[in-house]
């Protein structure tokens, strides 16, 4: 990875709590500059430990140890207001409402290294390493359904989805909220904690309706960390 550029926030406080998970965000603004201003702007009061640029260059905007603005409420297995415990990571997109694209291979050819070293640092579990969508589903859908977590997975940088040997359980659709929660989302809002977990685990069909495909994918998930497969 190509050298880190210092362009540091004002906007973070004191860690309480030791790192344990990190989270990915689309900065979903027109480009890296407006990007970039909004983050340094004490005024917006937020921010993210690291920027990468489409280019692949990569921006540390708060140091690690401290906690950067970055998820504002959110939950995640059990933990309220993750920006306590979690490294937030800016990855330049337009997103959603400005012209959302897939992510060049540069800019994730840099997420990578980034990625890796974190996770190193902090022995952060795959299991912990989400979208923005994941833990605040009511008010976000980043880094979308674009984003190449396969990728990651392969790179043992995040759980992958299950691929083999699905069978759907055929739970009510309240089975699967509890199901869902009990995999980590908060699932007060069903539809959008099911349209989230889509973007994450079935990303090419995204409705928010319960299926068998998401029965069995979470079926599976569940299993695989019961199993010791995934943590």
């Amino acid at each position: 990875m190509d050298e880190i550029i210092d362009c540091p926030s004002p906007n973070f406080d004191e860690r309480d709590q030791p790192v344990s998970m990190v989270v990915l965000h689309y900065t979903g603004m027109a480009d890296a500059d407006a990007a970039i201003d909004r983050l340094r702007d004490p005024e917006a009061k937020v921010s993210c430990h690291y920027l990468v640029t489409e280019d692949g260059r990569v921006l540390r905007m708060v140091p690690e140890e401290k906690r950067a603005w970055h998820a504002g409420s959110s939950y995640w297995r059990g933990v309220h207001g993750v920006n306590a415990v979690s490294i937030g990571i800016e990855i330049v997109n337009p997103g959603h409402e400005l012209g959302y694209r897939p992510f060049p291979k540069a800019q994730m050819d840099a997420l990578l290294p980034l990625l890796d070293g974190i996770v190193k640092r902090h022995q952060v579990p795959r299991a912990n390493i989400v979208g923005h969508s994941d833990v605040a589903p009511a008010r976000k859908q980043d880094p979308g359904e674009l984003f190449d977590w396969g990728l990651l997975a392969r790179c043992g940088l995040a759980v992958a989805r299950p691929c083999r040997g699905l069978v759907d359980p055929a739970w009510t659709d309240g089975g699967f909220l509890l199901a869902l929660e009990r995999y980590g989302y908060d699932v007060r809002e069903a539809v959008a904690a099911v349209t989230a977990f889509q973007r994450r685990f079935r990303p090419e069909m995204v409705d928010g309706a319960i299926d068998g495909e998401c029965r069995a994918i979470l079926l599976q998930l569940l299993l695989d960390r019961e199993r010791g497969h995934v943590f």
